[in-house]
């Protein structure tokens, strides 16, 4: 496979305007996630009672950093199905002089299948806790859910960035940065 020598596009993400909107994501879906529970249990005529206990609050916060690690191995896992990416090309781990966790690899991969690998986290970790939470009325998975999903922002810039470029063309992560290298294939 040959590409173009030059990236055709760089998306570099501004970490201080991800983690705004991150922050402001996380408020407003949390905020929603626990209304939503509270108007769906007025609806069923259930009791609703919202409490807040310190296991509650440090179960939330361990499940936090173990949904934080999962999230970067979800992205490990699209990268193997929409990319192939073999599992000895992957690297996972944390930047603390970013502040960032982060899932990458040095293999070549499609706009389009780094656009799925990107939103997978996002469903499995976010999604699935909150609509679990709403299920069974549990504000510890909605808290979650509401923090997955505010804490995919950065995923969400980079798709935005991508969804407007060829499915085609080829995608380098950047292992230090969250930066995305786009090149053409030359035939």
């Amino acid at each position: 496979m040959r590409v173009s020598e030059e990236p055709v596009k760089v998306i570099d993400l501004d970490l201080q305007k991800v983690a705004r909107q991150g922050l402001w994501l996380t408020v407003v879906v949390t905020a929603g996630l626990l209304l939503a529970d509270a108007v769906i249990r007025l609806l069923l005529r259930q009791e609703y009672m919202f409490s807040v206990t310190v296991w509650k609050v440090l179960g939330v916060v361990g499940g936090y950093f173990v949904l934080i690690v999962v999230h970067e191995l979800f992205h490990l896992v699209g990268f193997r199905l929409f990319a192939h990416v073999p599992w000895r090309k992957m690297i996972v781990g944390v930047n603390l002089k970013l502040g960032i966790a982060y899932a990458t690899t040095d293999e070549w991969m499609t706009n389009k299948a780094i656009r799925k690998a990107l939103l997978l986290p996002f469903w499995t970790t976010g999604v699935i806790p909150a609509l679990a939470g709403l299920c069974l009325s549990d504000g510890a998975l909605l808290t979650l859910g509401g923090l997955l999903i505010g804490g995919a922002a950065g995923d969400f810039a980079m798709y935005q960035e991508l969804r407007h470029c060829p499915d085609e063309w080829l995608v380098k992560d950047d292992p230090e940065r969250p930066r995305l290298y786009l090149h053409e294939r030359v035939e």
